[in-house]
């Protein structure tokens, strides 16, 4: 081997062992946002945003470097939604369904944006456009709950049931969306079903107020032979 060929390996070496240093130490967004939900949940809510802001920043270095990926627009979007910034959210979600139309998480978080800016319409488009073409994804459940809510909220009752149905059967340990069913099922007159829907909601959440008033309340017509 000449010494032209020795030296263009040993650059090639070089080169691949900055990239593989670079690819270990990249910040990770995916991990900051995490982070936030945990801290979140545990309401500590400056921490969470303070780790959020950092995941956005992180999505932003990646575009403007052009290393970004489909991740990248996902994660910032979820980012966004945690910090209520709805109209961040659908803006980015569109520029990266420019860029990955197939990407059907995009689609979900946007229906979320618009359900929280009350645009019932668009925010059902989404919901149904995610939840028929991939049946089996993680964030499914949290498509039906939505579905459900915007059925509630619109007073139809048997449509908000099919939703809730499926959104706790396929999450069955959220105590809000079980309460939710409840009160769908009590709308409906289904006060032996609404009882236990809010009796799921007290098991996972023994604190709920809202879940406790519900039962008394289906309790009530139990008893009065209204169920």
């Amino acid at each position: 081997m000449n010494m032209k060929r020795i030296l263009f390996t040993l650059s090639l070496l070089f080169f691949f062992a900055l990239s593989s240093v670079f690819t270990q130490t990249r910040p990770d967004a995916l991990a900051k946002y995490r982070t936030g939900r945990s801290l979140e949940s545990s309401n500590r809510l400056q921490e969470a945003a303070a780790n959020y802001n950092e995941a956005v920043r992180i999505c932003n270095d990646e575009i403007n470097n052009r290393v970004a990926t489909r991740d990248t627009y996902v994660v910032m979007t979820w980012t966004l939604q945690r910090l209520k910034r709805y109209d961040d959210v659908i803006s980015w979600a569109e520029r990266g369904l420019t860029l990955y139309p197939d990407d059907y998480r995009l689609n979900e978080i946007m229906g979320e944006a618009f359900f929280y800016k009350d645009d019932y319409k668009r925010s059902l488009d989404m919901m149904q456009s995610f939840t028929n073409r991939l049946p089996r994804n993680d964030r499914v459940s949290t498509a039906y709950f939505f579905m459900g809510e915007i059925f509630r909220i619109e007073g139809k009752f048997h449509r908000a049931d099919i939703a809730y149905s499926a959104a706790v059967r396929l999450e069955p340990n959220i105590a809000l969306w079980w309460y939710r069913l409840g009160l769908v099922w009590e709308s409906l007159r289904d006060y032996t079903s609404a009882q236990e829907a809010f009796n799921r909601a007290l098991q996972l959440e023994p604190n709920r107020s809202d879940a406790s008033e519900g039962l008394v309340r289906v309790r009530q017509h139990i008893a009065n032979g209204t169920s």
